[in-house]
């Protein structure tokens, strides 16, 4: 069973890994298809719904989720920039949606029909870096064995 690690780095980043079971072509495709990312992204638990998933994954490229939640009267959008796409390797992007945004770097590094994901999350503060473990960080794990289950189907 492969195992999804949450590790603060410094006061303002932590890094997330899992291997899949799964080639990294594969797994990027998960990440950058805007069909199969909405299966994976939202931690079923939370309740919440991606409404709308935009995606023009390539360097200089922009993103675009909406949310909707029971609780929320209006839904919420993130949205940002890919500022490198490398293909089945690699993606780097902001998360603009607000001044304490991190910026975020997925690798996928594959080895013997397994990857490794390494996502890494860089924030302006430390404070903003706290709300994010209080927060959106506690469903990566979630997050991250939908992948697997999406990946184990495919």
């Amino acid at each position: 069973m492969n195992r999804t690690v949450v590790e603060r780095k410094s006061d303002r980043e932590f890094v997330v890994t899992r291997t899949f079971n799964a080639p990294a072509h594969i797994v990027f495709e998960a990440w950058s298809k805007p069909e199969l990312f909405k299966i994976w992204w939202v931690p079923k638990s939370v309740g919440m719904s991606l409404v709308s998933c935009d995606m023009d994954v390539r360097t200089g490229g922009t993103y675009r989720l909406v949310f909707s939640h029971p609780d929320f009267d209006q839904p919420m959008a993130f949205f940002g920039t890919y500022k490198e796409v490398t293909p089945h390797k690699r993606l780097v992007w902001t998360n603009e949606d607000s001044d304490q945004g991190a910026l975020t770097t997925v690798t996928f590094e594959e080895n013997a029909g397994k990857t490794l994901v390494i996502f890494h999350e860089l924030y302006p503060t430390t404070e903003a870096l706290e709300e994010a473990l209080a927060g959106s960080a506690e469903g990566l794990p979630e997050q991250f064995a939908q992948l697997d289950e999406l990946l184990a189907g495919r």
